[in-house]
């Protein structure tokens, strides 16, 4: 059997995939509240912190529509990486995404605006 990764995109591939318009990807964010509201993403994101995945794996099919492309990120990649593979595991998902270098990166490359931290 394969062994499955997401793919990864970076901040300035995943800036021109949404702009594009073109079969936009579901945006997974799996960082904390306080992570969140330190550095948003600027744009519509599904929140999915990984430390209370207690309160949403049940609701996961119902979030993050198997027909599209879904992207993970979190501060530096590694939770999204790790959420990411769960996702393939699944076998719900075929276009996994993980942001490489996570918000972070976000920052350094597309949009100076989004805080560090």
């Amino acid at each position: 059997m394969a062994n499955l990764h997401p793919r990864p995109i970076t901040a300035a591939e995943l800036q021109r995939w949404i702009e594009s318009g073109d079969n936009p990807p579901q945006l997974v964010d799996v960082r904390e509240d306080a992570e969140l509201a330190i550095a948003p993403f600027p744009a519509a994101v599904v929140h999915l912190p990984l430390s209370r995945s207690g309160d949403w794996l049940d609701t996961v099919p119902s979030r993050l529509p198997a027909d599209r492309p879904v992207v993970v990120l979190c501060h530096a990649g590694v939770r999204s990486q790790h959420f990411g593979l769960w996702l393939l595991e699944q076998k719900r998902h075929g276009e996994v995404w993980n942001l490489e270098g996570g918000i972070d990166a976000w920052s350094v490359q597309v949009d100076s605006q989004v805080p560090r931290y």
